[in-house]
């Protein structure tokens, strides 16, 4: 189950009015300081985001299922009987939950590192296109401030001298 802070913040979130994937971070942050913490591993970041999203709809996040042609139809069908399971509160099977747990431990750590979670936001990025980008970046240099603004910049001209 998914630990107390994790769930009041999320609930915070919703009294602020905050989109339902905004409330779902915060299980998919919890989800990669477990990764990091060595409580559990996961095969990917995708892996580590996916278990943090399926836990915000099992607490009652409003999250809906991927749409149409964005994911398998597994992963909808999955995300579908999340949403089912807040609404039916039962009590977890240990043994199942146990199986789980030390199948996930055997997973790599490494998959929450900052170049592994870089990668997945990248390539995630990627598929948006540009446009969404572009709006991304935008929506970053204003939440940044001057500090933040002047390292990205020293950081973007290290990474043209790199690729040239």
């Amino acid at each position: 189950m998914s630990e107390e802070s994790a769930n009041t913040r999320a609930k915070k979130d919703a009294e602020h009015g905050k989109s339902p994937s905004t409330q779902a971070g915060e299980f998919v942050r919890e989800e990669i300081h477990h990764v990091r913490e060595g409580v559990h591993g996961a095969r990917s970041a995708r892996q580590a985001i996916a278990i943090g999203l399926s836990k915000a709809r099992r607490a009652g996040v409003k999250l809906p299922p991927p749409k149409r042609g964005r994911a398998s139809s597994a992963v909808v069908r999955q995300a579908r009987r999340d949403l089912a399971k807040a609404r039916a509160r039962r009590s977890v099977s240990r043994r199942r939950s146990q199986a789980t747990l030390g199948a996930l431990r055997r997973e790599s750590r490494s998959t929450a590192s900052h170049r592994q979670l870089a990668a997945q936001a990248r390539s995630s990025a990627r598929r948006r296109g540009p446009a969404a980008r572009h709006h991304a970046s935008i929506k970053a240099v204003r939440t940044k401030g001057p500090l933040g603004l002047r390292r990205a910049a020293r950081k973007a001209a290290a990474t043209r001298r790199k690729s040239k």
